[in-house]
């Protein structure tokens, strides 16, 4: 399997078929877990959907019940606190397919998430032996205490304050939080909260059961209709001292490193969402007529088909082959003597840019995916009796949970950038080697020979875009760069269509190895259509930023050196998207 490579480091190294994990590659066990959530989904949500959404008293946490009997809940949990302690992907495997739950996969991310890590990756042993247990089984629920309403993107913000008592054995707790997930139901709370005048904030675990908790009906929302959401009081809560989470002023990185995880998971969660989705949208296309013949056999029917597929493969093959990069960087840092809690943490943390990154693209698939499923549906589509009109509704919260994607496309450039000052990754020497390289003839890269040379050539010029755009814009912009948020944007969606691009063509050309090339006609298709769109995507991202912060000779150069950068092969995209809709038709469903 692939080496430990650090995050960040897809710009500047490149990457082989072999070291990446494909899906391709699940184990029996993975598959039975996958089959098992499959069921799951089948059996217990599908047919109680009407019910969840109207909040049926009790029903959500029956399920979760359910999910917990099944080993569920306990996945990520060692087998020592009760759980299965499978590894990082295969965890993400279970996210992405019960992601197909609509509300119920929000109440199951929070839980096993941001719900029950923070104790898991943080508690001492006391802890989660009291506490963990109880939620790998089921037996209680999680939640997680963190947004205010004067504290949203701006986290550390909050007014949530803890004071201790004068006997020294509790903290008083006052303040409020809210659009808490499982709030109505949840048994443990991860409250975040200031002790006296702190900087930054501290955790707590807080029993729900607690005097002076008091929680206001639930919101009335958009979509997600039956997750339970509820604003919580906190009105001289008494908490033990024991249950101070790590240490004082260290919730704040608790918040940020869960947040990475969630970030990563989200992406999972709405990729299962998006695979129901376009299954949805074939059998509907197949079976609704207009004209005469079904309207599936329209070109322009055709055409979102098939670019529901071409986004959703593109998005879970990037995000399995982040899930193992972090599954790699997990085991090397055990190897070196850390304890798996820690090294888990550190190893998401190496690869919190890539989980900002897939958090935005996976929901912004999944919102093209299900808006071309309302469209494909027509007026059916707009009818609170189709599940598409569901899914559109539910999908949106997407762009705005787990930070917003405009926060997240920040922070993957920022936390690059970061990296690359403390000398952890070499930007700056490839990006003045780029820099020369628009004054001279350019090298050809070497590149894997086959049908997707001309595609990996256009990967390493767009990595060459990032290093020309972000490294001109740092030295022109220096201090000022964090102001600009348009420019760093820009360079988000260059960095984010480059990691999807190639990350399809490695999953793609290792397919093609070990298959090869007519067994892997249909993801060829995938992969030409997909770079062949990136490519002008970034060329408008990189303009913008380049023609926001140059001009005169300066611009004109590098705008000559974005043409060379994103230039790549003609291809036929009707042909491309006819052949990928066609396999889907003849298969009834997402089946790739």
């Amino acid at each position: 399997m692939s080496k430990a490579i650090k995050g960040g480091e897809f710009i500047i190294k490149r990457t082989t078929p072999e070291e990446i994990f494909t899906p391709e590659e699940w184990t029996e066990e993975q598959r039975m877990i996958a089959q098992m959530c499959d069921d799951f989904i089948a059996q217990e949500i599908t047919p109680n959907l009407e019910r969840i959404d109207k909040m049926e008293e009790g029903l959500m946490p029956a399920l979760l019940d359910k999910a917990g009997e099944l080993g569920l809940l306990g996945l990520s949990v060692p087998e020592d606190l009760g759980g299965m302690g499978v590894d990082f992907k295969t965890s993400m495997l279970a996210t992405e397919r019960l992601g197909a739950g609509h509300s119920f996969s929000v109440a199951y991310g929070a839980h096993t998430g941001i719900g029950s890590l923070p104790l898991l990756y943080y508690g001492n042993e006391e802890q989660k032996a009291k506490y963990s247990p109880k939620l790998a089984s089921g037996e209680w629920k999680a939640a997680y205490c963190l947004t205010e309403p004067s504290a949203g993107s701006d986290a550390n913000s909050g007014k949530t304050k803890a004071v201790l008592s004068e006997d020294g054995k509790h903290y008083i707790i006052n303040g409020q939080k809210m659009w808490i997930t499982n709030g109505g139901f949840a048994n443990l709370f991860t409250v975040f909260a200031k002790i006296d005048d702190d900087k930054n904030l501290s955790a707590f675990l807080v029993e729900a059961d607690s005097e002076g908790i008091s929680l206001n009906p639930e919101e009335k929302k958009m979509g997600i209709k039956g997750s339970s959401t509820r604003q919580i009081f906190f009105n001289n809560v008494k908490v033990p001292v024991e249950n101070l989470l790590s240490e004082r002023e260290n919730g704040f990185k608790i918040a940020i490193n869960i947040l990475n995880i969630g970030r990563i998971k989200l992406a999972a969660g709405v990729l299962g969402g998006a695979k129901a989705a376009i299954t949805a949208s074939v059998k509907y296309a197949e079976e609704r007529e207009q004209f005469g013949r079904p309207i599936s056999k329209y070109g322009a029917i055709r055409y979102k088909l098939a670019e529901q597929v071409i986004r959703a493969y593109a998005l879970e093959t990037a995000t399995y082959r982040a899930s193992q990069n972090i599954d790699d960087a997990v085991a090397a840092l055990i190897e070196s003597g850390l304890p798996k809690g820690q090294a888990t943490l550190k190893g998401i943390e190496q690869f919190a840019a890539e989980c900002a990154l897939l958090k935005v693209a996976g929901s912004e698939t999944l919102d093209y995916v299900v808006d071309e499923a309302v469209q494909i549906y027509g007026g059916m589509g707009y009818s609170a009796e189709s599940i598409v009109e569901k899914a559109y509704r539910d999908a949106r919260i997407n762009r705005i949970f787990e930070g917003t994607n405009e926060i997240n496309r920040m922070l993957t450039v920022d936390m690059i950038l970061k990296r690359a000052l403390k000398g952890e990754l070499d930007l700056m020497g490839p990006a003045m080697k780029v820099a020369n390289e628009l004054m001279s003839i350019p090298e050809t890269p070497e590149v894997p020979e086959g049908p997707l040379s001309q595609e990996f050539i256009a990967v390493e010029n767009f990595k060459k875009t990032i290093l020309m755009v972000a490294g001109s814009a740092v030295q022109k912009l220096m201090q000022t760069l964090g102001k600009e948020q348009e420019i760093i944007m820009n360079i988000a969606d260059i960095a984010l269509y480059t990691y999807l691009s190639e990350s399809l063509l490695l999953r793609v050309q290792k397919i093609i190895n070990t298959k090869g090339e007519a067994a892997a006609e249909l993801q060829i298709a995938i992969a030409k259509t997909y770079v062949y769109d990136a490519a002008d995507k970034i060329a408008k991202a990189a303009k913008d930023a380049i023609n926001s912060f140059a001009e005169g000779d300066e611009a004109k150069m590098m705008n000559m050196g974005i043409k060379r950068f994103t230039k790549t092969a003609d291809i036929n995209p009707k042909a491309y998207r006819q052949l990928i809709a066609q396999a889907l038709i003849e298969a009834g469903q997402y089946n790739l």
